[in-house]
C-alpha cells in the first residue's frame, strides 16, 4: 500500500503544469472571476466577479484610500498586499488617481477595507481557479 502511495506522488511530482494551471490564475486575478470562465465555471465566475467588482466599487464610492508600494508601516504593506490582489480593478484605480480618500470620515475607512476585501476574495478565487485547472477541485 505504501509502495503504491509512493509511485502516486512521484507520478504527480513529474507531471508537466499544464497551460490553463498557468493562464487560469493570472486572468482570474487581472479580471476578477475570469479565471472560472475561461475554464467554463460560468456561474461562478459572474459570481466572483459581480461581488469583488461590487465590493471594490462600493470602497471607492466610500472615499476610501488605496494603497501604494512603499516601504513603511506594516499595516501600510498589508494593506497594499489585499489592495493588489483586486488586480486590473487596482490598476485601474491607480491609473485613473483614484481612492485618494482622506480617512477622516468612518465611511472611508470602511471603504478602504472593503477594497482589502475585494483583494483578499480574489486572491482566494485565483487559488480556486488553479485548483480546479489542476484536477484537485471540481
Amino acid at each position: 500500500m505504501a509502495n503504491s502511495t509512493t509511485e502516486k506522488t512521484r507520478a504527480a511530482q513529474t507531471e508537466p503544469v499544464s497551460m490553463m494551471a498557468v493562464v487560469a490564475p493570472a486572468v482570474g486575478w487581472l479580471i476578477p472571476g475570469a479565471g472560472h470562465m475561461i475554464q467554463k465555471r460560468w456561474i461562478r465566475g459572474v459570481l466572483l466577479f459581480v461581488s469583488i467588482a461590487t465590493l471594490f466599487a462600493l470602497g471607492l464610492a466610500m472615499q476610501g484610500r488605496i494603497y501604494k508600494a512603499n516601504g513603511g508601516d506594516i499595516l501600510d504593506i498589508l494593506g497594499f498586499i489585499g489592495d493588489v490582489g483586486a488586480g486590473g480593478l487596482y490598476i485601474v484605480t491607480l491609473a485613473a488617481d483614484w481612492g485618494q480618500g482622506a480617512i477622516a470620515f468612518a465611511t472611508a475607512d470602511y471603504g478602504t477595507k472593503f477594497m482589502i476585501v475585494a483583494g483578499l476574495l480574489n486572491f482566494i478565487a485565483v487559488a480556486d481557479a488553479y485548483h480546479i485547472a489542476i484536477g484537485k477541485k471540481q
